[in-house]
């Protein structure tokens, strides 16, 4: 099996490649698809997380094979885990990951809930065109969040790192997924929609909170908006059917 790989489904929607570095994350977000689509226990897969085992020697021999070209497709970093998480500052997997990948022409894209940590690493992000920083923004409230993804960082610094990033003049998007609270989406989309340059909208799922949200009108209101601040927006596939 190789590391990079094309994604299937709801992931599809992100990137056309992808490269996840570690097992396990210690976000330990309650929605989290990734357990299930590692095969893991909950509890075990948010417990702890690691390196892969040799993970950058195995990327630079797969980069090596695939051979050295421009136009490469951008490589996501990362969707079964977060490539920010605090394993990756001792560890310096992700630093290497995005050098390595730049040395074969593939441009990065970074989606992380672990806010200004990731700023770290934005000497070298934007180096190669291409290369985007991306933050997942599902709360204002601090409460929400702890309540929801405990470990990850709070609102207000994952707002910051895409802040900085921008200000660094790298390209910037904002993954609203999953939408818990439609009315702190739409605030969300207020108070970054001047540093994000790409937002990229989504449902939630296999959760029963779901069932809970006006899914039709939140799509009308959220593209109402995004389209009165003349953002660039995505709507994903879920999202989009509720428009129907």
């Amino acid at each position: 099996m190789t590391l990079i790989y094309e994604p299937a489904g709801r992931a599809r929607e992100y990137a056309p490649l992808a490269l996840n570095l570690y097992a396990g994350c210690t976000h330990g977000c309650t929605y989290c698809y990734a357990p299930a689509a590692c095969r893991k226990h909950r509890d075990a897969f948010h417990a702890s997380a690691a390196p892969r085992v040799d993970v950058i020697a195995k990327l630079e021999r797969e980069l090596e094979r695939n051979g050295h070209g421009a136009d490469r497709p951008p490589v996501l970093l990362c969707f079964t885990s977060d490539p920010y998480q605090p394993v990756a500052a001792q560890a310096g997997v992700t630093r290497a990951a995005i050098q390595t990948l730049h040395a074969r022409g593939y441009p990065v894209h970074i989606l992380t809930k672990a806010g200004t940590a990731a700023a770290a690493d934005f000497d070298i992000l934007g180096e190669l065109a291409g290369d985007a920083f991306a933050s997942s923004l599902t709360f204002i409230s601090d409460r929400d969040s702890a309540k929801w993804e405990p470990h990850a960082a709070p609102p207000r610094d994952r707002r910051a790192a895409i802040v900085e990033a921008h200000a660094r003049g790298i390209t910037t998007w904002a993954s609203l997924e999953p939408v818990i609270d439609p009315e702190q989406t739409l605030d969300i989309i207020a108070l970054t929609h001047d540093v994000v340059d790409l937002f990229k909208v989504g449902t939630l799922n296999h959760h029963p909170h779901a069932d809970t949200i006006d899914w039709p009108a939140f799509a009308r209101q959220v593209v109402d908006l995004l389209e009165s601040l003349g953002c660039a927006y995505y709507l994903k596939e879920d999202l989009r059917r509720s428009l129907d």
